[in-house]
């Protein structure tokens, strides 16, 4: 049976993160995984997983300046040490409730430089995470809705993966991302396979529910199943009001594999 991750930076959003978790458990996803949850003690946030039974699969680095339009930092030259110190903090808090994964986000940058930049900070946290079994995402960013993003495409995170030479460096595998960017979907993620740590999926084009759009995500899950892959598959789409009441695609799923 295909398993699902319910992304919590965007599912339930209008709950306190705990009462989220509860909900993902309520309606029958089997994981969950957030954006910044560092405004929540991570305590709360652990007891909700252990009373639910839930593994909380990953979180992101701190974006950094947001106002002032940050995105990440990782591969800003000149902001090493904000960008460290966000590493840091993202690891603590993944300690405390078990995640295994971290997504370090490269932010917006054109600098010569910047490639370099998070090659070495990307180092820097896969040591800083490799005693606990904690592996570092890396995800492309679509043009439409990141312009400028210093992590272009698949090409260049498997780049990226090369140049920093650490096992427990993994590409996030964004189905809304790639068919927005690359377009085939499919024809992406096989070769990729081998780098690839974590699966999300999204409508494309508008980021909704996956049961319209451009990709037929029916297919797409039955190839990633068929391609050996069995952890959960992020769900990271924009419901656009109630969590619940999109939550048809799910109950199909289920119900088909029943």
């Amino acid at each position: 049976m295909t398993r699902f991750s319910a992304n919590l930076g965007f599912l339930w959003a209008d709950r306190p993160l705990p009462d989220a978790v509860r909900a993902a458990y309520a309606a029958g996803f089997d994981a969950v995984e957030c954006h910044w949850p560092y405004d929540v003690n991570a305590t709360e946030v652990k007891a909700a997983l252990d009373d639910t039974g839930l593994q909380m699969l990953g979180l992101n680095t701190r974006r950094g300046d947001v106002p002032g339009g940050d995105n990440g930092l990782s591969a800003m030259p000149h902001r090493t040490d904000e960008a460290r110190a966000a590493i840091d903090e993202a690891l603590a808090y993944a300690r405390v409730l078990g995640t295994r994964n971290i997504h370090v986000m490269a932010g917006f940058s054109d600098h010569p430089d910047a490639h370099a930049t998070f090659v070495e900070n990307l180092r820097y946290a896969c040591d800083a995470g490799a005693a606990d079994g904690i592996t570092m995402l890396i995800e492309p960013l679509n043009a439409f809705d990141a312009p400028g993003y210093a992590l272009r495409d698949t090409d260049h995170a498997a780049q990226i993966i090369a140049d920093v030479g650490a096992d427990n460096l993994k590409l996030m595998f964004d189905c809304y991302h790639v068919g927005r960017t690359e377009g085939d979907v499919l024809g992406r993620l096989r070769p990729l396979l081998p780098l690839i740590g974590h699966i999300q999926f999204a409508a494309v084009p508008d980021r909704g529910a996956p049961d319209h759009g451009d990709v037929d995500y029916d297919t797409v899950f039955a190839e990633i199943a068929a391609l050996g892959w069995d952890a959960p598959l992020g769900a990271e789409y924009k419901p656009g009001g109630d969590t619940d009441a999109t939550l048809g695609w799910l109950r199909t799923m289920r119900a088909v594999e029943a």
